[in-house]
């Protein structure tokens, strides 16, 4: 009994041992299967968290044109038997505490891979602990205040800052000008432009002689611009978000003749974004911007731009910084998946992100700075003039590769 006992053991255990090769020579093939480039379509799915209603609801579509576009114009440039996915939510403004449900949900239940758009800074600061936490890589098409891209190593900003349009134009008013006086809208990307001119105004030998904050929300331009008409300031710089709000302020310099008082109309480019020009009109003549973009820019990858963008939307839509924005992003985030071959690894994605360089954009060469991942990119000194009948921010000045001058003063922290 004892001896049967003996050898009937090392028979079971032979046999479990042979079905427990058998099961892990099929979960092997299985797993080979599902790793095999050919065995199935990869999907990466990117969530397009952007401004969609309000009274910005324009700069979501501005991003969806660009996105749009890229995508169907450079499908052959994914790898074979790869696809995206966009899932696109409304954050409705400037709105922290939904922004970041929304980038929750998203991450969660939706589990996207990457994130993208994003219109205001306020926004990404609220969102950039999540993205920490989850590892998803975020690529910014717009919000500019220059601490974003530190407060997560998973953020990569493919727009711009406000500190690259404000102090080189600080520098070339000061050149001009004795005298200015700074408006701009209270938030973080107006915060950062009013101390960028600040530093580069009076560096060059010029003064601030008053400064004030108007409220993001409807704001009424006419007491505020009283004060720079008493003052008599040489020049006035100004930031506003583009789209009506700029208007208002244009129309609301021309109304009480600061020009015919001799005060000067300068500012980040967004207060002279091509898209509003005609509804300006006259009132916007001379004003000099600083911008990394215009659709009048002589490059001949913006011509193509322009020229594929009114194939695609018509004679009357206009490329502007956020169709540009979402385009650079997209072949940002298409660069990161051909490396990848459509496995999206999050570090990895970063790792790849911090290094891309574009020397063709519509905008001129594009690159990320890996130490800070944020942009660098040429600024364009811009005045508005007419142009075949049409206002036009024409180019009149190159200032090459300009970094984020914020984070070059302050080390980069």
């Amino acid at each position: 009994m004892h001896s049967m006992t003996h050898h009937g053991r090392p028979r079971r255990g032979a046999t479990a041992l042979r079905k427990a090769v058998a099961i892990l020579t099929a979960t092997t093939a299985l797993l080979s299967l599902t790793a095999s480039p050919s065995a199935s379509a990869q999907t990466v799915r990117i969530g397009m968290l952007s401004t969609y209603s309000g009274t910005n609801a324009a700069f979501g579509a501005e991003m969806d044109r660009g996105m749009k576009l890229y995508m169907k114009l450079n499908a052959d440039k994914l790898p074979a038997g790869v696809k995206v996915e966009v899932i696109v939510r409304d954050d409705g403004g400037p709105i922290p505490d939904k922004a970041r449900a929304i980038a929750q949900e998203l991450i969660v239940r939706d589990k996207v891979q990457i994130l993208t758009g994003i219109v205001w800074s306020p926004n990404a600061l609220a969102i950039a602990p999540l993205v920490t936490e989850a590892k998803v890589p975020m690529v910014i098409m717009n919000a500019a205040a220059s601490v974003i891209p530190l407060r997560s190593p998973y953020i990569v900003r493919l727009s711009f800052t406000e500190w690259q349009h404000a102090l080189p134009l600080g520098r070339w008013a000061a050149r001009k000008y004795t005298r200015a006086y700074q408006l701009v809208s209270d938030f973080a990307a107006g915060h950062d432009s009013e101390e960028a001119f600040a530093k580069g105004f009076t560096e060059g030998g010029g003064q601030i002689v008053g400064k004030v904050r108007v409220p993001l929300a409807n704001p009424d331009f006419i007491p505020f611009l009283q004060r720079v008409k008493d003052e008599k300031p040489d020049v006035l710089f100004a930031f506003v978000p583009s789209g009506p709000p700029a208007t208002q302020l244009m129309k609301a310099y021309a109304a009480l003749g600061l020009e015919r008082a001799g005060i000067r109309f300068i500012g980040s480019g967004n207060i002279t974004a091509d898209e509003e020009l005609a509804n300006m009109g006259d009132a916007a003549l001379g004003v000099v911007t600083a911008y990394h973009y215009s659709p009048g820019g002589d490059r001949p990858a913006n011509k193509s731009f322009n020229a594929a963008f009114t194939r695609e939307y018509g004679e009357t839509v206009v490329p502007t910084l956020m169709s540009l924005a979402a385009w650079d992003a997209m072949d940002a985030i298409y660069t990161a998946i051909r490396e990848q071959q459509g496995r999206i690894d999050p570090d990895r994605t970063m790792a790849i992100l911090s290094r891309y360089s574009n020397p063709n954009s519509p905008r001129g060469p594009v690159a990320i700075d890996p130490e800070t991942r944020d942009v660098v990119h040429n600024e364009y000194i811009r005045e508005v003039r007419r142009v075949g009948g049409k206002l036009t921010n024409v180019e009149i000045e190159t200032i090459p590769n300009v970094r984020d001058g914020w984070k070059e003063l302050n080390a980069r922290k």
